[in-house]
């Protein structure tokens, strides 16, 4: 597999104190990788630095060839690397066809395929259409968010705790989606506190503590280390 998403010595402080500290990560063509470790790790500021959202201090970014390390935000939703957010960030007051639409900004319009592709994946969306966004369940919200991010058209996407404060039936549903999309061929980059489900659906991952890489390998060798476990991930990666 060829690499997608090189981070190079990636640092970021917010004033006096260093949210990340020199962080390497890397993203295959095709690959799930999930970014695992404890609340306050900066597993969300290393996605938010990657989407340009917070100000890098130092290291490199590039992706799919181009270097995105000092690129605006605009500039790399245009390349591709599509971020879902935690806490979903969706358009309250707008319908959910709009807030679909709000994913295909950058084109002339939505194509109709990619539309059917987010109904085919989330048949709830197309019952809602003209509901409006902020009525919708938690779960629903989230089967919107990411549909919204699909019709951005992502080389890789990256979400953001997807699973947060979902009941476990569409916790499942999340998941089975996501392994849908990686089926489909599209590099994922997922931030999870549920450690167990973001080892079964991605091929390598990284753990993070105290803004640092403190482990990278294969799921399955993190899954299986009881050390890891234990001391980054509150004992539940294979729970």
């Amino acid at each position: 597999m060829s690499s997608l998403l090189r981070v190079e010595g990636l640092t970021v402080r917010y004033g006096g104190v260093q949210a990340l500290n020199g962080v390497d990560i890397e993203v295959n063509s095709g690959e799930v990788v999930a970014l695992l470790g404890a609340n306050g790790a900066g597993k969300t500021t290393l996605v938010r630095s990657l989407s340009g959202l917070v100000k890098k201090a130092g290291g490199k970014v590039s992706f799919d060839g181009l270097d995105l390390t000092r690129a605006s935000s605009a500039d790399i939703v245009d390349a591709g690397l599509i971020q879902v957010p935690e806490g979903r960030d969706i358009f309250a007051a707008m319908s959910v066809h709009e807030n679909l639409l709000m994913g295909a900004y950058r084109f002339a319009k939505a194509d109709p395929a990619e539309l059917d592709l987010i109904f085919d994946l989330f048949p709830r969306l197309k019952e809602r259409l003209d509901q409006r966004a902020g009525t919708l369940s938690g779960g629903e919200q989230q089967m919107l968010a990411i549909g919204r991010a699909m019709l951005s058209r992502p080389k890789l996407l990256m979400l953001d705790e997807p699973s947060l404060g979902l009941a476990p039936l569409v916790v499942k549903l999340v998941f089975d989606t996501l392994a849908k999309l990686s089926a489909r061929g599209i590099p994922l980059l997922v931030v999870e506190q549920n450690a167990r489900r973001a080892l079964a659906l991605a091929s390598r991952a990284y753990v993070l503590a105290n803004g640092s890489v403190r482990f990278t390998g294969t799921a399955d060798d993190v899954a299986s280390s009881p050390e890891i476990v234990d001391a980054y991930l509150g004992g539940a990666g294979t729970k």
